[in-house]
């Protein structure tokens, strides 16, 4: 597979990483294909299945599989990215070949998480699962949940490998998203929701934002803004905004997004322990949010 530089790179815009809808403790197929559905028609760039905010780790295999399957099907032609985990390195292997008879735009690949591997360790992970891969790797450089930190000149070394073109980005580190950034072959997309106008603002491709399924057309023009280099009307649009990204994460992902879906008609409140409901002081002050009325 030929490189993709980040100016070429489909990995721009508004990316959702959808949630898993639940119904009695199964996944909830329905919910998510009209969710999908409803979504795509919103200006957003394309859809992330299985991440974090999709609770993939209380996914079995076959569940995670059947949730790609409903996620594509519903997409209306928009790329669908893939997201996995593991520590093991030759069952991630495996999970990667797996995958490579859907039609994805990438897979979302964080560090191995709990063994805490050093930098050398960190480029053999990426480097051989990028190999298994029949498709692009998105970096997922979350170190608050895999106990790994990716150095700057790792991230620089992995960039050279041709299946390897954007980082979501949620390590916190200001410089070194600069410096992705300044370098210019990763494509880099805001991980942290409350980072996006920033990141955004200092060139970035885009985001991978939980809170945009809610009211995305307002996150697709705030993009589109910071895309632009308008940054008065973008301002004007993040701080409008701001309120309800920070309620979104007031508690545990993706609790207080599901609560607000849930209230919406969308789907149940309802996760997979040891994930719990947002809690009831939480859900009140969500629904005094402007603009979160059902819909």
């Amino acid at each position: 597979m030929p490189a993709v530089s980040a100016s070429s790179t489909p990995f721009q815009g508004l990316w959702i990483p959808l949630v898993t809808p639940f119904h009695d403790g199964a996944v909830d197929h329905p919910s998510l294909a009209r969710m999908t559905k409803k979504l795509a028609g919103q200006g957003i760039a394309g859809f992330v299945a299985c991440g974090s905010t999709g609770e993939a780790a209380a996914l079995d295999k076959a569940e995670q599989l059947a949730v790609l399957e409903t996620v594509l099907d519903a997409s209306q032609g928009l790329p669908v990215v893939m997201g996995l985990s593991g520590y093991h390195l030759g069952q991630t292997q495996e999970w990667v070949q797996t995958l490579a008879r859907y039609p994805l735009a990438g897979l979302l690949v964080p560090a191995p998480h709990y063994i805490r591997p050093s930098q050398d360790g960190l480029l053999l992970w990426f480097r051989a699962l990028a190999d298994a891969s029949a498709s692009p790797l998105v970096i997922y450089d979350i170190p608050y949940r895999t106990g790994a930190t990716l150095a700057t000149d790792t991230l620089l070394a992995l960039a050279e490998h041709p299946r390897i073109c954007a980082i979501k980005d949620c390590g916190g580190n200001a410089a070194k998203t600069q410096a992705l950034i300044a370098d210019g072959r990763l494509a880099v997309l805001a991980g942290e929701d409350a980072q996006m106008f920033t990141t955004l603002a200092l060139g970035g491709h885009g985001a991978i934002a939980a809170s945009a399924h809610w009211q995305a057309p307002r996150f697709v023009a705030l993009v589109e803004l910071l895309r632009a280099g308008d940054l008065p009307e973008a301002r004007r649009a993040w701080q409008a905004l701001l309120p309800w990204v920070e309620a979104c994460f007031a508690e545990a992902n993706p609790a207080p997004l599901k609560a607000v879906l849930a209230h919406a008609g969308w789907m149940r409140n309802e996760l997979r322990a040891p994930m719990t409901a947002a809690s009831a002081a939480l859900e009140q002050r969500l629904q005094a949010l402007p603009g979160l009325s059902p819909r």
